[in-house]
């Protein structure tokens, strides 16, 4: 088992999300509601997923499971982990009720509890800026593919350009401002997010090779779509997916 040793930064930071587990679904940009979505998120995926699917792939901080259940769903052999325990709950009931076979585990993304070459793929969405060690996650990530394995990572950088605050629409909590992060959010070092140029020279930092990436236009226009058909106030989001293959 990866080490869950009581660090105050990441208890801290488990606290929010075990918090916001039960309702974590129901904020926006956690799930797919519109055609658009759907359509943008099936194009990241064959773009940044490996051709066969007889593949074994962890999604590393995988919350309600939203990434695990859509490659289970692709025939995938999934493991997800979270270090929030309720976030874990969550994502085994949405598992069960969809009928797919997922494995779900609490651990700690930056110290993971899988030998070398345990993984094809690795994949995390919206996760390094919560760690307080993102480029030891890194590592850990590249530590457990196989040779050829690919990396990839889906992320943005979630700052308002005006004010340098990170933004959120309307009645929805912001996890960068909420009381669990405030004590800590000076330990984060990525925090606000990171351009999608920095993640690809970090990737390329720690020996990835074919490091590649796409802005996600049409997957920022669908959710602009749907903020506006649910009655928000529009707000373009900087979006991005990078991802590199560790060398064979």
């Amino acid at each position: 088992m990866s080490s869950l040793h009581p660090d105050p930064i990441k208890q801290q930071v488990a606290a929010h999300w075990d918090r916001r587990a039960a309702h974590f679904d129901e904020d926006f940009g956690h799930s797919i509601r519109t055609a658009a979505e759907r359509t943008a998120w099936d194009r990241i995926f064959r773009l940044v997923l490996p051709s066969s699917r007889s593949i074994d792939a962890l999604d590393a901080g995988c919350g309600t499971g939203f990434l695990s259940l859509e490659l289970a769903g692709r025939g995938y052999r999934v493991t997800g982990v979270d270090f929030a325990p309720s976030m874990i709950a969550r994502a085994e009931s949405k598992a069960a009720e969809r009928g797919l076979a997922v494995h779900f585990e609490r651990a700690d993304a930056e110290q993971l509890p899988y030998p070398p070459a345990s993984f094809d793929l690795v994949i995390s969405r919206h996760v390094l800026w919560t760690l307080p060690h993102p480029e030891a996650a890194i590592n850990e990530w590249i530590r457990i593919l196989r040779p050829g394995g690919r990396l990839v990572v889906v992320d943005g950088a979630v700052l308002d350009g005006s004010d340098r605050r990170p933004t959120q629409p309307g009645g929805q909590e912001n996890a960068r401002t909420s009381p669990e992060y405030a004590g800590v959010g000076d330990q984060l070092p990525f925090l606000g997010g990171r351009p999608r140029e920095e993640i690809e020279a970090l990737l390329r930092r720690h020996g990835l090779v074919g490091v590649a990436s796409d802005p996600l236009a049409d997957l920022v226009e669908a959710q602009m779509q749907r903020m506006i058909q649910e009655g928000l106030e529009p707000m373009r989001r900087n979006r991005y997916v990078v991802w590199g293959d560790k060398a064979g």
